[in-house]
């Protein structure tokens, strides 16, 4: 009899990632508690929840992890499907959003939320603008759709 690795499906979850833009910057993200080496350069992005629209979910993740509320919606710029093995065993459906605002560059500040799976310590990061042209170094696939928000 052939020995085989027979395994669930991963979990599958509804993602959105938001790229939120103020002329040729873009919102990043660099965690304080975790390594650079181990989270990486981040924009927005989280768990949509049941009923909710891309729009709606990309609106209300920008505000709770950066404080920002000032806001205009462009669009939907792609979607695909993310494996984020070995992290989890999870496959994310992610719906990337692009969103405007009027912020100055320069500004960096500090923003953060509690542990979304429920337990453990808040998660801290600081929030800056990225020039879009080095956005190519954005961690866990997050960069995939970046190219298309030079574009409108």
């Amino acid at each position: 009899m052939e020995n085989r690795d027979v395994r669930r499906p991963p979990r599958r979850t509804d993602k959105v990632v938001c790229y939120v833009t103020t002329g040729d910057h873009l919102l990043v993200v660099t965690h304080l508690d975790v390594p650079l080496t181990e989270a990486g350069v981040q924009v927005p992005a989280g768990t949509m929840e049941r009923g909710e629209t891309a729009r709606e979910a990309a609106l209300r993740e920008v505000q709770e992890e950066t404080g920002l509320a000032d806001l205009s919606m462009v669009g939907v710029v792609g979607r695909d499907l993310y494996d984020i093995a070995p992290t989890r065993d999870e496959m994310q459906h992610r719906r990337y959003v692009h969103l405007t605002t009027q912020q100055d560059v320069s500004q960096r500040w500090l923003a953060g939320e509690l542990d979304p799976d429920g337990g453990g310590e808040p998660q801290r990061w600081e929030c800056w603008w990225l020039p879009l042209m080095h956005a190519h170094v954005l961690a866990a696939g997050q960069g995939r759709f970046v190219h298309r928000i030079g574009r409108r």
